[in-house]
């Protein structure tokens, strides 16, 4: 017997009706463990440590001057000697730098987020400001720190979408506060830390997903107040979980409105010629240059850039519906694709890796529920909605890409075509993303894998 008290035996909480006197709110449950905050979701819930301490500004100064001094891509068309030259210039102020002392940054995760930031954008930059022609050595002074930083963090030594969209925002105006303290910031009221570029396009490019993070916010209180309900199994909780579902179908749609969304601010040849190139992972380099880390024993082996795939809210949707684990007709996601999408989670931040995997150990799962209760018409249409929000999300995902990079691809091909032979053969190349991936066969493979988790209806 439960004792009187025992949470499971409180009037239950209608997430849709919120927080009534007498219910007990379990929302806050386990989240410091994963690092999932009720206001901003996987965005941690204040802004991100803006500059390191003293002792590591000489970092600082580095990203500071690159930026500053508008650093250009060594495949930049029309690359003028002045450009060249302070590539250089800063390149060798980088490797003339000292390998500062990091003991007194694994006391703080905040600390650690940042030196990871500062120092794969440092590397980012010295990497592609090279002549294609150069050998890729990161000096000591970044390569040194930046994979002991790693290896406390549990991250790649590589720009990840954590380290563009996650821990590099800031307000633009003050947020409102409440007695739990400040809101989350508003949609209108972000803007990004540090941008390779400096254009306006890339701050939008990373906005996007920012944005999308936060409005997904909704989506987690309505996994962990439907996994409640699963608990209980009722016929209460099969209403609820229908309500549910039929609401994360309308906040997936939403998200899917936010992401075209981005074409209002971002200019695609911008975008595939001055932006994603700085973030191309070694497995995406256009010259195929091995990346030597100097003075590190152990060479890092992942060394995809990053990716939207590395966002644990759009794994969590997955988890949540059961799509990673669905059986898939020929010609949909292969195992190779299936463990593809496993290798992103490599790329986010530790505690959001022990989300999903927490998430994945749900003893009932809503699939299973679904399933389990096909006779129900109503859960089933709605279980179906939220799987085909997905779907049509990664529509147009796809449409976005096609967009922002099948079409610029297409457009360089020609013009490297009326070049004749002596046109480079990087853009002659398999489409890749930056995370390594061969980008349209990929996302048509988890978009059609999507669909095919559609339950069809048992014929009584």
């Amino acid at each position: 017997m439960l004792p009187p008290d025992h949470f499971l035996l409180q009037p239950r909480q209608d997430f849709l009706l919120g927080v009534q006197e007498g219910h007990i709110d379990t929302s806050t449950l386990a989240a410091h463990d994963f690092d999932v905050d009720t206001r901003t979701g996987f965005m941690p819930p204040d802004p991100p440590l803006s500059r390191l301490p003293a002792q590591w500004e000489l970092w600082e100064t580095a990203l500071d001057a690159a930026m500053r001094e508008k650093l250009q891509l060594a495949v930049k068309l029309g690359l003028t000697a002045e450009e060249k030259n302070s590539s250089e210039s800063w390149r060798e102020h980088v490797r003339q730098l000292p390998v500062l002392p990091m003991s007194e940054l694994t006391h703080s995760e905040l600390l650690l987020r940042r030196a990871h930031h500062v120092l794969t954008f440092i590397m980012h930059f010295y990497i592609y400001t090279l002549p294609l022609s150069s050998s890729v050595f990161i000096p000591e002074p970044i390569s040194v720190p930046l994979v002991a930083i790693s290896s406390h963090l549990q991250l790649p030594p590589v720009v990840t979408y954590s380290d563009n969209v996650l821990y590099n925002w800031d307000t633009i105006r003050p947020r409102a506060q409440n007695e739990l303290g400040f809101e989350a910031p508003a949609l209108d009221n972000l803007r990004s830390r540090d941008l390779f570029s400096g254009t306006i396009d890339e701050q939008e490019f990373y906005l996007a997903s920012a944005r999308i993070e936060l409005c997904g916010v909704e989506v987690l209180e309505l996994m962990r107040a439907t996994m409640d309900e699963l608990f209980v199994g009722d016929e209460i909780a099969i209403r609820r979980i229908t309500a549910y579902l039929h609401k994360l179908a309308s906040i997936v749609h939403d998200l899917e409105t936010i992401l075209l969304d981005v074409r209002k601010g971002c200019d695609p040849d911008t975008f595939y010629h001055s932006i994603r190139p700085w973030f191309r992972g070694a497995d995406s380099d256009p010259a195929h240059r091995k990346w030597v880390f100097e003075g590190v024993e152990k060479q890092p082996i992942h060394l995809s850039g990053p990716s939207a795939g590395q966002s644990a809210l759009i794994h969590a949707l997955d988890v949540f519906l059961g799509l990673d684990n669905c059986n898939v007709v020929e010609g949909g996601v292969t195992p190779d694709q299936r463990t593809l999408l496993r290798r992103m989670q490599i790329y986010m931040p530790r505690h959001h890796r022990n989300f999903l995997r927490h998430l994945s150990t749900n003893p009932r799962p809503v699939r299973t529920f679904v399933m389990q209760m096909k006779p129900d018409v109503e859960l089933l249409d709605a279980y179906n909605s939220a799987v085909q929000s997905v779907k049509e999300f990664r529509d147009a995902h796809i449409k976005i890409v096609a967009i922002y990079i099948i079409g610029p691809a297409a457009r360089e091909r020609m013009e490297l075509e009326h070049a004749g032979p002596q046109a480079p053969e990087a853009g002659k190349q398999v489409l890749k993303g930056t995370g390594g991936t061969d980008l349209v066969r990929f996302l048509k493979g988890v978009r059609d894998k999507t669909a095919e988790a559609v339950i069809e209806p048992t014929l009584q």
